[in-house]
């Protein structure tokens, strides 16, 4: 694809069938009707949640509302991404926003008022038949009652809410509209400018003093900020606490894993089973510098290309081809409904103008998922592709074997299926390469995803539980300690055969994820159960796949770690991360065995 095509210009095989959604834009309409009637209803059932009855008809009616607008949110969504410039469906997206947000104000009485009944009656409630639906609904708002608190209380904190978001508001301004980077010389020694966008592209660069330019302007310009980047990740921190002490949880960490229900050890086994695993990033470290033919490894070198650019053209037919190859370890039944999506138009395939850029995989409960691509020919986009209908096949099977409630998935287990998929067309493509310098390009693109996916997410994940620990035992967060922190773990997690620059201290000023406390280790735990799940696929076959099934079948029906738990890979313990790490030393004896 040369050129790139106006969105009228592109085939229909191409795009996404969104008519499965809605066959015209006057269904559309009728149903954005419908919600808004509906969800005046929703009015009606205020004052009356005392009774299995009363909680019956409003929770069906919750379901109702809440699936009717998010096929109309999602359909305004996905027209509104095929061109962003489209104005028809600028104001479509605007409109369902707006609607689903005067959704959520109508159903808003529905959890405090369940919550303010007495907690025999609740308990009462949660074993009545006529409930049986929404049992686990229930026992979830059981669990969140020791954190509600009174009704004026929770008025006040609601309020808050507006203040609280100002730490990672301001940081987002500061980090992408105020802070200017110089600029800096290419190989060819022209001037050139440096920006968020092109600093990992710098980063990559075969030339080692661009890359050394690249890094050292980066986080010198962050260092001349620290003293209020500091202060905004400080206020930030500051602000968990005051809502996990309001709320009565232990610490921060335990609020943060309190709404999946993640056991502290999930998070602190991760952390401990990825120390006893560093020695293998070290061996990775030792040989990243011998084929770099580096005499010291600096963090600069982190990205840079260790074997040259092995020319991989694969077409989208070719991709998909492969992907059914790659994924045949799951079986009959999950090939076909691979090729279902591909056979029927769940996939918008290339960049046209104004597209929304990235992947994703999205939809409505009730129609069969969507998934955006901006394909190019090459290894990545391939593994976009099987990473991506990963997601669509969870989707997929839990849609279409659980009812609407119980088929949302957590965030925790979002990224197990599309992760698996990854694994095995890895595995797929190492065993059929028969060339050594296409073999050594794939092991190193997969040794660099356990690098950048487990390892530096968990030393993420240490230094905010290492930051937040601090400041609740009442430390100052100070840019002094904060780099402190940072520096000291850079050492830890790289070892001797590597040469941790001073620079890498300001790291933790440009990592956005700090303001999304406690997010980034589900990046790590997501990535070992997907490579203990491709493991033991591989190795006990048809009992393994069932299993997988099963986990793919169970949407959110259950807490997160109970079905992974049942379907064999226990988070609460270290056996997944062990597991992976497991596959992450196999790949370096590989690229060992290949360059020595």
């Amino acid at each position: 694809m040369s050129k790139v095509l106006k969105r009228s210009e592109v085939a229909a095989e191409n795009s996404w069938k969104l008519e499965d959604l809605f066959p015209d834009q006057q269904s559309w309409n009728r149903e954005y009707d419908e919600v808004k009637a509906l969800a005046s209803k929703a009015a009606e059932f205020q004052g009356k949640l005392d009774t299995a009855q009363g909680i019956k008809a409003c929770f069906e009616l919750e379901d109702e509302l809440s699936l009717k607008t998010e096929r109309v949110y999602v359909y305004a969504h996905l027209h509104h991404d095929e061109d962003t410039a489209n104005p028809t469906y600028q104001a479509l997206s605007q409109k369902a926003k707006k609607l689903s947000v005067e959704v959520r104000e109508a159903l808003s009485f529905i959890v405090p008022e369940i919550l303010a009944l007495p907690e025999d009656q609740l308990d009462a409630l949660i074993k009545d038949p006529a409930l049986k639906p929404y049992a686990f609904t229930l026992t979830e708002f059981k669990r969140e009652k020791a954190h509600i608190l009174g009704k004026n209380e929770e008025a006040l904190l609601a309020q808050v809410g507006n203040l609280s978001q100002a730490p990672q508001t301001i940081f987002g301004m500061l980090n992408n509209a105020d802070l200017k980077f110089p600029k800096i010389k290419d190989e060819h020694g022209n001037e050139v400018e440096l920006t968020h966008g092109s600093y990992i592209q710098f980063l990559e660069n075969p030339n080692r003093e661009v890359r050394e330019r690249a890094f050292k302007a980066v986080y010198e310009t962050y260092a001349a900020n620290k003293n209020t980047i500091a202060a905004t990740l400080s206020a930030n921190v500051t602000k968990n606490i005051f809502y996990s002490r309001v709320r009565k949880y232990p610490s921060v960490l335990e609020m943060s894993l309190y709404g999946d229900n993640i056991p502290k050890e999930v998070y602190t086994n991760l952390i401990d089973t990825i120390h006893e695993s560093l020695p293998l990033l070290h061996r990775y470290m030792k040989l990243r510098k011998k084929l770099l033919g580096v005499d010291e490894l600096h963090m600069y070198d982190l990205f840079a290309p260790l074997v040259e650019e092995y020319k991989m053209d694969i077409t989208y037919d070719e991709a998909k081809k492969t992907t059914i190859e790659g994924l045949k370890p799951l079986g009959e039944d999950y090939l076909k409904s691979l090729q279902k999506g591909y056979n029927e138009r769940w996939i918008d395939v290339y960049e046209n103008e104004n597209k929304r850029t990235g992947a994703y995989s999205w939809g409505a409960y009730g129609t069969h998922p969507y998934v955006l691509l901006n394909h190019k020919d090459n290894l990545n986009s391939m593994f976009t592709l099987a990473h991506e209908m990963g997601h669509a096949l969870h989707s997929y099977y839990s849609d279409t074997t659980l009812p609407y409630r119980d088929a949302q998935y957590t965030i925790f287990l979002a990224e197990v299926a599309s992760t698996t998929n990854e694994a095995l067309l890895m595995d797929y493509l190492l065993k059929k390469s028969t060339d050594p310098k296409e073999k050594l390009y794939l092991l190193t693109y997969y040794a660099d995803q356990f690098r950048t996916t487990v390892f530096r997410q968990t030393m993420f994940a240490e230094f905010e539980k290492l930051v937040h620990e601090r400041a609740e035992a009442g430390e100052s967060l100070t840019p002094q300690l904060l780099s402190e922190i940072y520096y000291d773990l850079n050492v830890k997690y790289h070892g001797n055969d590597m040469a941790v620059d001073k620079d890498i201290e300001m790291e933790w000023a440009r990592i956005p994820h700090f303001y999304n406390s406690f997010y980034v280790y589900k990046y790590a735990t997501g990535f070992s159960a997907a490579t203990s799940f491709s493991k033991q696929i591989l190795e006990e076959g048809q009992p393994a796949v069932d299993r997988y099934l099963s986990f793919l079948k169970s949407g959110g029906s259950d807490y997160s770690i109970e079905i992974l738990k049942k379907a064999g890979v226990d988070m609460s313990t270290p056996e997944p991360v062990r597991e992976a790490m497991s596959v992450f030393e196999d790949v370096i004896s590989q690229l060992e065995k290949l360059t020595s």
